[in-house]
């Protein structure tokens, strides 16, 4: 089953790069699975990823594979702690969301019925430094409540029952971004 989990990490981890959700090393994924955390590697890079780079901790960071995680790791553990119900995180560096987080400074407005049903609200985190413990409990605080959260300057992280569910949430948070944007750009033009 540990196969399975990998292999799902790969597949959504490459998708969000194919779909320009982030970058080069940017972002990581992970799975709660079995009281322990599957999640990218740190240094691999997500279109590239494979089976190898994923490393295991448990719910305290203690790594429990060949490989070590993420930077990000404390964020995840952190948020999995929060909410019980949550089995899959994802944090990405989607640019419109990222643009977003310089200019407004509570919340991304809903503009579609699908953000509205899905994710309700989206609120703008304080910036933290990058794998920060700080950044950890400023993200999880958020995630208590909703199921997305943008984090000033660096990106968002998107939570769900699934891996699919938490990525899907990712793509309406960059297209809500992306639409309030143009809406923006749009005003100026008139």
């Amino acid at each position: 089953m540990s196969r399975i989990v990998k292999e799902m990490l790969v597949r959504y981890s490459r998708l969000a790069h194919e779909r320009g959700l982030t970058a080069a090393f940017g972002g990581n994924l992970s799975v709660l699975f079995n009281g322990k955390v599957f999640i990218k590697a740190t240094g691999s890079v997500m279109d590239e990823l494979t089976q190898e780079q994923i490393s295991v901790i448990d719910l305290d960071g203690n790594v429990l594979s060949l490989v070590r995680p993420s930077s990000e790791w404390k964020l995840h553990v952190e948020s999995y702690k929060r909410r019980g119900d949550i089995r899959a995180i994802v944090h990405l560096h989607p640019p419109y969301s990222i643009v977003a987080s310089t200019l407004l400074s509570e919340e991304l407005p809903i503009i579609t019925p699908e953000a509205e049903i899905y994710l309700k609200k989206i609120p703008i985190a304080e910036f933290k430094p990058a794998g920060s413990w700080e950044l950890a409990k400023e993200t999880a605080k958020y995630l208590e409540y909703h199921d997305a959260v943008i984090l000033q300057n660096h990106g968002i992280v998107t939570v769900g029952k699934s891996l699919r569910e938490a990525y899907y949430k990712a793509e309406l948070v960059e297209e809500s971004a992306k639409l309030w944007y143009l809406k923006e750009k749009g005003k100026q033009i008139i």
